[in-house]
């Protein structure tokens, strides 16, 4: 359908936009004494409305015959004929309207007033679709700007969500490999223990298992798989190992899956595991206007050997955050006082954003 066609309010515009056209081609009869004022409106307005509507097929001239795909020699002899056929058609209809008019108004004037009209109302005509024309091509030239912006943003969108689909999928081998690594520890020194471990551990996979299709969960879920995360390191640590969790008005906020998982692996291998009395591994969320706020905080040793972590984990965060939100979000490490902190913030999100 012609996209003037699609909507009344186009409709109407594009009417309204010939009534102005139609007043100047009155102007012309009446100025060159082939036909008074009142009856030179009453004329070329009506007949101005409906070339308009004739002018429509300039759209279809246009998509058939686009600029990058054919010769400019042909586009000028389609378009002249074109023209010259729809003028042509205009001026057998005006014939017509005007002996109409003739007839009801009692006036012959505007019957023999057409001979001379005639070629003033063929010359205009084919001006008007040959402006019709050079807009239908501007109009096609910016819908195919319009549609290849269109391919280019789902483009970058199905780059953004490969993207994520990589860094996600990095996640579970990445956290597997630790968590083998430390039941394999358990399995000499606390078979029953290591027996547990994997217990727990089925019950963590299995409720990673849902998040597989989703790209955001609540805060107080993502909390919750953090706290089962720990409570299978609580196996091997013991009383060495304890958590504590707040939050502060984040009801309703959400966050892209597993965000935290890395970051409460990497505090308990690297610190709870290197402080000989272990500690309190503290979990904070909150909201601050239109920022979520994540800090996980963890004791320390300062002297701890360097780790022979490949830094995957927390990497992968930065990573995940920086494509969802660009430079909108932000993490954070600092360490003082035998105590690391890593601080996440991102934008406020709920449901239906």
């Amino acid at each position: 359908m012609h996209p003037i066609l699609a909507r009344p309010t186009r409709l109407a515009a594009y009417t309204a936009v010939w009534i102005p056209l139609g007043m100047l081609l009155g102007a012309l009869l009446a100025l060159q004494g082939l036909l008074p004022w009142t009856a030179a409106m009453a004329v070329a307005l009506p007949l101005s409305v409906v070339y308009g509507f004739l002018c429509l097929s300039a759209w279809y001239a246009a998509r058939g015959l686009p600029v990058d795909t054919t010769g400019l020699l042909r586009i000028i002899v389609t378009a002249t004929l074109a023209a010259a056929v729809s003028s042509a058609i205009w001026v057998v209809f005006a014939n017509a309207w005007m002996a109409l008019l003739a007839m009801i108004e009692r006036a012959p004037a505007i019957r023999a007033a057409f001979r001379s009209a005639a070629p003033t109302l063929f010359a205009f005509g084919v001006l008007l679709y040959l402006l019709a024309l050079s807009a239908s091509y501007v109009l096609a030239a910016f819908e195919a700007s319009r549609e290849a912006e269109r391919q280019g943003l789902e483009l970058q969108v199905l780059a953004r969500e490969a993207e994520l689909r990589a860094l996600r999928a990095q996640i579970d081998p990445h956290f597997l490999f630790n968590s083998l690594q430390s039941i394999s520890a358990l399995t000499t020194a606390n078979p029953a223990g290591a027996r547990r471990m994997c217990l727990l551990l089925a019950d963590f996979l299995r409720d990673t298992l849902s998040l597989g299709t989703q790209e955001w969960i609540d805060v107080e879920r993502e909390l919750a798989l953090a706290q089962r995360f720990l409570a299978v390191e609580q196996v091997r640590y013991g009383d060495r190992l304890r958590v504590e969790v707040t939050t502060d008005e984040v009801a309703g906020g959400l966050v892209p899956p597993l965000v935290l998982q890395p970051i409460v692996e990497n505090a308990v291998t690297h610190g709870i595991a290197h402080v000989l009395d272990g500690g309190v591994i503290r979990i904070a969320a909150k909201r601050r206007g239109d920022l979520l706020k994540l800090m996980v905080e963890n004791p320390c040793d300062p002297d701890r050997p360097a780790g022979r972590g490949t830094g995957l984990g927390l990497r992968n965060v930065r990573e995940r955050l920086h494509t969802l939100f660009g430079h909108d979000a932000e993490v954070r490490t600092e360490e003082s006082g035998g105590v690391y902190r890593t601080k996440v913030e991102m934008p406020w999100r709920t449901e239906g954003e």
